[in-house]
């Protein structure tokens, strides 16, 4: 009995004990911390490069001829020379842009374009200047772009990591150099010459996100509305409404 008892003491002595210990500190619930959610890239800033294999086409040059020139005619008058071949050629660039992680973003581009190889044909009525003409174009692109970005696999837009596929357009100008080879029989060769023209590009194409850097692949067509040697009637040749058509590879660095 005295054993009994003396249990009973000490258990109710250990439980007033606890509870005046536990008065004396008050009680903080634990505390979770939830992570962030990552909504994905927002308001990046990006630096890209790009390179490209292109095709010019176009219907015909425009060159100044005189009147009826096998029957010793005079005067000069506007004649159109239909593109006998299609010019091939690269260009290089770099851009700087914005994305706002919703899959819009711009950017602004300069590239530099080399195409050779777009010829026509004078024929033998034209004499001493019948014979074929080849053109090398050689053009600086300057322009302002926007695109919007379909990410595949629902990533999310903006989303780093994962496939996409784009559409863009763009506007600006193009400063052209055309160098013009003449038969070697011409009695009057045609000039090389400069010109600057209005420039147009719409884009389509697919790439990959890995973070901090993107990689893409896809069309851009080039409108330049025209492309001349820049001299005055009668030596001016020109061609209006002009393409360019590339295959061309970007990568984009993201830097913030």
């Amino acid at each position: 009995m005295r054993k009994l008892f003396a249990a009973i003491m000490v258990a109710g002595a250990t439980f007033v004990a606890g509870s005046a210990l536990a008065a004396d500190f008050p009680y903080y619930p634990p505390v979770i911390e939830i992570p962030d959610v990552d909504y994905g890239v927002e308001g990046s800033f990006y630096l890209r490069g790009s390179a490209a294999a292109n095709i010019w086409t176009g219907r015909d040059a425009i060159a100044y001829e005189c009147a009826s020139c096998a029957f010793g005619g005079a005067g000069t008058v506007p004649v159109a020379f239909p593109f006998q071949t299609l010019g091939y050629g690269y260009s290089v660039g770099a851009g700087f842009g914005y994305e706002t992680g919703t899959g819009l973003r711009v950017d602004a581009t300069v590239d530099y374009l080399d195409n050779n190889g777009v010829t026509v044909i004078k024929g033998p009525a034209f004499g001493t200047r019948a014979g074929t003409y080849t053109a090398r174009l050689r053009s600086t692109l300057a322009l302002a772009n926007v695109y919007y970005d379909f990410s595949f696999g629902g990533q999310g837009y903006g989303a780093a990591g994962g496939a996409f596929a784009y559409v863009g357009g763009g506007a600006g100008v193009a400063f052209n150099r055309v160098d013009l080879t003449s038969p070697p029989a011409s009695t009057s060769p045609a000039p090389s010459g400069n010109n600057t023209s209005f420039a147009a590009a719409g884009m389509v194409g697919v790439g990959y996100d890995f973070g901090a850097v993107v990689a893409d692949v896809g069309y851009r067509g080039i409108y330049i509305n025209q492309i001349s040697n820049g001299a005055a009637v009668p030596d001016l040749i020109y061609a209006d409404s002009n393409f360019i058509h590339e295959v061309r590879g970007s990568l984009r660095y993201r830097f913030n």
